[in-house]
């Protein structure tokens, strides 16, 4: 009986970090286009909306887009000539996850595909692995010419845009 209690304790102590976040699984779809009063940028914001979740933009249970309430009218993600390059035709959503292949926030590529982080979203790449992890693309429904990518093993997303081929 007390070998029955320590295995149980032990899946329980192994399984919390599961609920913390939905790591490892990428959202079925992007946000919803935001309706109601827009948070303003705030450059200082904490994002860490539960204990264990991280202090950059993310997907709670793979529903709630944490930090997607700006609006449409943010200035951080205004583009004079939005699809300057052009309009990513790749797929989007988790049936199309991709591998990135080398690169910085500045300019990343994967597929032979470029994109670049906005540079609001930056700071939220700390501890993305440029030659490995596993990203999935969004459409965003209300910054015109962005696009959001999904980083799957962090369960944290950016703004990126698209450079071409």
């Amino acid at each position: 009986m007390k070998s029955l209690h320590l295995a149980i304790a032990a899946l329980l102590v192994f399984s919390v970090p599961a609920f913390a976040q939905d790591r490892g699984k990428a959202p079925k779809h992007g946000p919803a286009p935001f309706h109601g009063t827009p948070q303003a940028p705030d450059p200082h914001r904490n994002y860490s909306d539960q204990p264990g979740h991280p202090n950059a933009p993310h997907v709670d249970n793979g529903k709630t887009w944490v930090g997607h309430d700006t609006g449409p009218n943010d200035p951080s993600y205004h583009l004079d000539n939005p699809w300057a390059h052009g309009r990513f035709s790749g797929g989007f959503g988790p049936k199309h996850a991709w591998h990135l292949a080398g690169g910085g926030p500045n300019r990343f590529w994967f597929n032979s595909w470029y994109w670049s982080v906005a540079p609001a979203d930056i700071a939220f790449c700390d501890g993305w692995l440029w030659g490995s992890d596993e990203i999935v693309i969004y459409d965003d429904p209300d910054h015109i010419g962005w696009y959001l990518a999904y980083n799957v093993r962090l369960g944290v997303y950016v703004h990126v845009m698209y450079l071409g081929a």
